[in-house]
């Protein structure tokens, strides 16, 4: 359907134009979007407009991926390592990834169902950013002073829950408020900050190597800072006044179900994601032990930081171009496409060439497809997006693609190179990306 009640997109982005505000007829218009439209429709413009969420997405995305780059890729292996010794590293991480991101795999389309349901004068999404990185927060100094496996484990995976409730309402802000021909540079610069954090997460992480507390305190700060300033100069359109469903236990029981014989296009944007993020995490999960245990690197704190920056230069580039190209073409597919392909080749390099310099090579290779993927994938993933009425819950399903992962890769992993060591890892990475971009091509909805 087209929303001829909603403000249009075009007036918000004349400096002189009046802003749209918490007005009867916005919240009229509002409320008949949440009700009536799917992902391929423009939403009401944003109060503030587009163009203040361009800008702060990046650092509220900043905030929360800083966490991921620098927890479960060098702060926590390397607490692990310190409590509990250098022989079973592997093993203890294993379980410590594997349960937590199983928790947050389950915790994001539940926060997302939790937050399309909620009712507040901030919107839907504000009163969770804002609770998922506080308890974010004491939860890593939680993890900051735990000492036994239990105690890691317990406070990785409230770690994990908590800013997936945090990040899971944050990824809704596009379907809910960005007009589709915004969106591939939204995901652009949403994939910068996402990648940014990620990556300079290990360059600064790699600071705390040797003061895990500090960093973790950090971190937690960060979050919180950003994600409050986001909220306050973003504000959303009351839900107050919005009709909510009756609670039913069935309808929360398949919280983590979307058909694929009626939504076809949802199911293939699913599997490529997924095929694509197991490939990459089977990998960069475990580049602490790479560098140190297959290339024998004797200081990695020294090599992180570098390889941080090269991944990073790989991603600006790809997210630059390919995001608002994306947008001037019209087409999403093609780019999803050659990410996943580039991405997947690029570990072909060190698996042939077991060298340190093969996997710095690697790393500004896969930098430049995995920057392509973010940018655009996410513009794609909004427009398949079946309803308004559950955009968080659907991307918070969306997003088990990217979680599930980050669950399954380190149990599988770590089989992988406790049978094969870790040059078993490439040959499965190269093929699950390949696979991935494959996986696009059915999608009909998307050119």
């Amino acid at each position: 359907m087209t929303m001829s009640s909603a403000p249009q997109p075009a007036a918000e982005s004349r400096p002189d134009a009046p802003q749209p505000s918490d007005t009867p007829e916005s919240l009229e218009a509002t409320a008949a979007f949440v009700e009536d439209a799917a992902g391929n429709e423009d939403p009401p413009a944003p109060i503030k407009g587009v163009g203040r969420l361009l800008g702060w997405i990046i650092p509220a995305n900043l905030g929360i991926f800083l966490i991921w780059g620098a927890v479960p890729g060098i702060l926590l292996p390397q607490q692990v390592t310190v409590l509990f010794g250098e022989a079973d590293k592997v093993a203890n991480l294993a379980i410590v990834a594997t349960i937590g991101a199983f928790c947050a795999m389950i915790a994001q389309p539940i926060a997302g169902q939790i937050s399309d349901r909620t009712r507040s004068r901030f919107g839907r999404r504000a009163p969770w950013m804002f609770l998922g990185a506080l308890a974010g927060g004491l939860s890593l100094v939680g993890l900051a002073f735990a000492d036994s496996l239990i105690g890691v484990v317990i406070a990785w995976t409230l770690v994990q829950i908590t800013y997936n409730f945090a990040q899971g309402p944050l990824s809704a802000v596009m379907p809910d408020r960005v007009p589709l021909k915004r969106r591939g540079t939204f995901a652009a610069l949403s994939g910068i900050g996402l990648m940014v954090g990620a990556l300079g997460g290990q360059i600064v992480g790699s600071l705390f190597f040797d003061s895990i507390t500090a960093g973790y305190f950090t971190f937690a700060a960060i979050a919180i800072v950003v994600l409050t300033l986001f909220i306050v100069f973003n504000p959303d359109y009351s839900s107050k006044e919005l009709p909510v469903a009756p609670f039913k236990l069935g309808d929360f029981l398949r919280t983590f179900w979307v058909n694929p014989i009626k939504h076809p296009d949802f199911f293939w944007a699913f599997t490529g994601r997924l095929l694509l993020y197991t490939g990459y995490f089977a990998v960069t999960g475990y580049q602490l032990y790479l560098l140190t245990d297959y290339f024998g690197v004797e200081r990695p704190q020294d090599v992180i930081p570098v390889l941080g920056l090269i991944s990073l230069a790989g991603i600006l580039i790809a997210t630059i171009v390919s995001g608002p190209l994306s947008d001037k073409l019209g087409r999403r597919k093609i780019f999803v496409f050659a990410s996943s392909v580039v991405t997947g080749l690029a570990f072909l390099l060190p698996w042939v060439w077991p060298d340190v310099t093969a996997w710095m090579i690697m790393t500004f290779i896969s930098g430049l497809g995995f920057g392509m993927f973010q940018a655009v994938d996410t513009a794609l993933m909004s427009e398949v997006l079946p309803s308004a009425k559950s955009f968080a819950k659907d991307l918070g399903v969306v997003n088990i693609a990217a979680t599930l992962p980050q669950t399954l890769a380190p149990g599988v992993a770590g089989a992988i190179v406790l049978a094969f060591g870790f040059a078993g890892l490439f040959p499965v990475a190269i093929v699950l990306s390949v696979l991935g971009a494959f996986a696009v091509w059915p999608i009909k909805a998307v050119r």
